[in-house]
């Protein structure tokens, strides 16, 4: 027996079995809510009919507040929260995010122990002209609500000007096509979900932008005490996505990670059982910036990932005031 003898989700009142996921409501969080569907269909024949899953759309803090960085207004769990209410209240099975929007300490009670595999977790350059950084126009405007990219940007170009730019893709590429800016920076895997890789003007390389902490990284959160659910996302989670994300969110939680402090951070699992784990800290105008590289057994992800956010903070004073 594999412990799905009886169907690992619940009962509607007309007796119809229904696994509920809930999602934010932006194109880039259906895609990813279906795609976990999908996974989910194609590991258990009985949730391939079409009742058999139901993608709840939840709308944020987050979404709703748009005039705000999230720095301002709370930071990274206003994506989040209103989804984990949901499944603490038992109107929801299953909770689809992006883990780069999780914070690192979970609501009591709820665990995330799936993800599917990463996607491409670099950042693309999406500008009004051909090129890199490097073409950007000296005091080129470019608009992010980042700060771990505006650090960066500023610590490569100072010459550049920041300016916020809130709201999903499709909002910051209207808001590109404005004139509000001559660039901006968004997710790769984003756009390649969303079919709209073709808008990147240039993929920036890591050892250019560091990428955010579990950035590509699709996140399946659960109650705690739901073994049905723990059984059936273990059929499709990816142990490599999940090591690497773990080193990752380590490191962050570490340094206290928040909207409010630049971080970023790359786990690479190696060929042979290694974790190559890439962390940065900077202040957000990025004239001071620190960065390193740790290696170790893929197996102690979470200890490399802790020690490297320890060294960081040791060599961040900046951090402490």
């Amino acid at each position: 027996m594999d412990g799905f003898s009886t169907p690992p989700w619940t009962l509607k009142p007309d007796g119809m079995s229904s696994l509920r996921i809930g999602t934010r409501g932006s194109p880039l969080a259906l895609r990813q809510a279906h795609a976990v569907k999908a996974a989910l269909a194609a590991a258990d024949p009985s949730l391939a009919a079409p009742e058999a899953i139901e993608i709840v759309v939840i709308r944020t803090t987050g979404d709703r507040v748009q005039d705000r960085t999230l720095a301002e207004i709370g930071g990274k769990g206003l994506f989040t929260k209103e989804i984990e209410d949901g499944l603490l209240a038992g109107t929801l099975d299953l909770a689809v995010h992006s883990m780069k929007d999780v914070p690192t300490v979970l609501p009591d009670g709820l665990v995330i122990d799936g993800m599917l595999p990463r996607a491409d977790p670099r950042d693309a350059l999406v500008a009004l002209s051909r090129g890199g950084l490097e073409k950007l126009p000296r005091g080129a405007v470019v608009g992010t609500a980042s700060l771990r990219r505006q650090a960066q940007l500023l610590h490569l170009r100072p010459d550049l000007r920041v300016i916020p730019f809130r709201g999903n893709v499709d909002t910051r590429l209207a808001k590109l096509e404005a004139g509000n800016a001559v660039a901006t920076l968004l997710a790769l895997a984003g756009l390649i979900r969303l079919g709209k890789i073709a808008v990147a003007t240039a993929v920036l390389e890591p050892e250019t932008m560091l990428p955010a902490v579990a950035q590509g990284a699709i996140g399946i959160e659960r109650r705690a005490g739901d073994e049905r659910m723990a059984l059936l996302l273990a059929r499709i989670s990816d142990p490599a996505t999940l090591t690497a994300v773990a080193a990752e969110r380590a490191l962050l939680a570490m340094l206290d990670g928040s909207c409010r402090t630049p971080i970023a951070a790359l786990a690479e699992l190696e060929g042979d059982g290694e974790i190559r784990l890439r962390g940065m800290v900077a202040t957000p105008d990025g004239v001071r910036l620190v960065s390193g590289t740790w290696t170790g057994p893929a197996a102690d992800a979470v200890r490399i990932g802790s020690e490297a956010g320890d060294e960081l903070r040791s060599r961040a004073p900046f951090l402490a005031t």
